[in-house]
C-alpha cells in the first residue's frame, strides 16, 4: 500500500490542534493510503510541542519534531519533506486555511500521473485589500522575471511524489523559497483550486513588511534580472548626460556662457546619487544571500523528536 507523508509546520498553534486533527484524520482515512503525520514545531513559545504529544495518544502515527528555536516556516518545511518516509508528500498549514478536505483531490491528481500537484487559491477574500494588490503583483513580477512558472495562487498547499521529493531534499541551497523550488525540479505538474478558510485560531505572524522581504527572497532566488537592470539603467542614465552636454554645447555656441543654475545642478546630484545608492543595495542583497550560502551553517538544529525510528534521522541535533 503505498504511504503519504502529511508535513505541518507550528509555530504557537496549540489552541487550535485538537480542530485540526478533527478534520484530518476523517480526510486521511477516505484514502486508501497508509499515512504519517509529521509535525515541525518551529520553536514555539507556547505548549504547542506538549499538545502535539497529547495528540499521539489518539494516533500513533504523528510524529514530531522539536526545533531548538524558531528557524522559520521554509525551514520547517524543509525538514519535513527531510523526514517524510512516504511515496508521496503533502505540506500544508496547520491553521485550517488550507482545508484537509482538499487532500483526497490532490491524491488523485497523483494517481493520475502528476508528481508536483498545487492546490491553487480561488479567490482571496480573507485577506485585506493592500495585500491582495501585493500578492497579485507578486506573481506578475514573478512571471515576468524569474526563470521558472509558479502557478497564480500556490502556495505551501501542495503534493510532491517520492521523485519530486528526493529532487527538493538534493537541493543545497539555505534560503529557501520552498514555493519555487518546487516549481524548479520540473516533473509533471497540476493544479487543483481550492476556498481559503478561516484561520482556525490566533493571528498571522506575516506582516507587510515581512511578507515584501519574504518577495524579494523569492525574486532574488530565481532571477539575477536585479542584477543586471543596473548595466541598463546606466546606460539610460549615460545617454542622457550625454544627450544634456550637447544641449549645453549647443546653448553656449548660441547664447554665450550662462550662469549656472542650482536647481538643476542639486536635482542631477540628488538623482544620480539615489540611484547610486539603490543599485548598491540591490547589489547587497545579494551578497548577503552569498554570505550566508558560504557559511554553510546547518538549517536547523533539532531538540526532542517524538515517534521516529532511530535510522530515520536526516536533521541536525543539539
Amino acid at each position: 500500500m503505498p504511504h503519504l507523508s502529511v508535513i505541518l509546520p507550528f509555530h504557537n498553534e496549540h489552541s487550535g490542534i485538537r480542530h485540526l486533527m478533527e478534520r484530518l484524520y476523517p480526510a486521511l482515512g477516505q484514502l486508501d493510503l497508509s499515512y504519517e503525520i509529521i509535525c515541525i514545531d518551529d520553536g514555539s513559545t507556547d505548549n504547542t510541542f506538549e499538545a502535539l504529544v497529547h495528540e499521539r495518544r489518539f494516533d500513533r502515527r504523528l510524529k514530531i519534531v522539536r526545533f531548538a528555536r524558531n528557524f522559520g516556516k521554509e525551514i520547517a518545511l524543509t525538514c519535513g519533506l527531510r523526514m517524510a518516509s512516504g511515496d508521496v508528500a503533502i505540506t500544508m498549514d496547520s491553521d485550517l486555511q488550507h482545508p484537509p478536505e482538499t487532500i483526497p483531490d490532490l491524491i488523485a491528481k497523483w494517481r493520475e500521473g502528476f508528481d508536483v500537484v498545487y492546490a491553487t487559491r480561488r479567490n482571496r477574500k480573507t485577506d485585506s485589500a493592500l495585500r491582495r494588490v501585493f500578492s497579485r503583483a507578486f506573481y506578475a513580477v514573478f512571471r515576468k522575471i524569474a526563470d521558472i512558472q509558479m502557478p497564480e495562487g500556490a502556495g505551501d498547499f501542495c503534493l510532491l511524489s517520492r521523485k519530486a521529493i528526493d529532487a527538493v531534499n538534493a537541493l543545497p541551497e539555505r534560503n529557501r523559497f520552498m514555493k519555487g523550488l518546487t516549481s524548479w525540479v520540473g516533473f509533471r505538474r497540476a493544479t487543483v483550486p481550492f476556498d481559503v478558510g478561516a484561520r482556525d485560531s490566533g493571528q498571522s505572524n506575516w506582516s507587510f513588511f515581512r511578507l515584501l522581504r519574504f518577495a524579494f527572497d523569492g525574486l532574488s532566488a530565481f532571477s539575477t534580472l536585479p542584477l543586471r537592470i543596473w548595466t541598463w539603467c546606466g546606460v539610460l542614465v549615460s545617454l542622457g548626460a550625454l544627450l544634456y552636454a550637447l544641449c549645453l554645447i549647443v546653448d553656449t555656441l548660441i547664447y554665450g556662457v550662462d550662469v549656472p543654475g542650482y536647481a538643476s545642478t542639486m536635482v542631477g546630484i540628488l538623482f544620480l546619487g539615489g540611484l547610486q545608492l539603490l543599485s548598491l543595495g540591490i547589489m547587497g542583497e545579494y551578497m548577503a544571500r552569498i554570505f550566508t550560502e558560504v557559511k554553510a551553517r546547518p538549517l536547523y538544529f533539532v531538540s526532542e523528536r517524538v515517534g521516529f525510528d532511530p535510522a530515520q534521522d536526516s536533521g541536525t541535533h543539539v
